[in-house]
């Protein structure tokens, strides 16, 4: 997982199978919170998963910025590459 692309296949899957969002409503630009209503443990939640696939540790200050599937895209991509 080092592409872009690839972080983004894996982040839509853990949401539409962990989170059980529709997949319709998964796209970069979605909101975490108000689109795709995650609320601050699904967060977490979302944090540890990510920590599991990735093997690195995901520093919970990086993410309070994070907002959009792109956002989270963009610092997994930060963190593996």
């Amino acid at each position: 997982m080092k592409t872009a692309a690839e972080i983004y296949d894996v982040l839509h899957g853990i949401l539409e199978n962990d989170f059980e969002i529709d997949p319709a409503d998964i796209n970069l630009d979605a909101n975490l919170y108000q689109d795709l209503d995650l609320d601050s443990i699904d967060a977490v939640d979302l944090v540890v998963k990510l920590r599991e696939i990735t093997g690195k540790k995901i520093d919970p200050d990086a993410f309070k910025q994070v907002r959009t599937v792109q956002n989270v895209v963009s610092e997994i991509e930060k963190l593996v590459n």
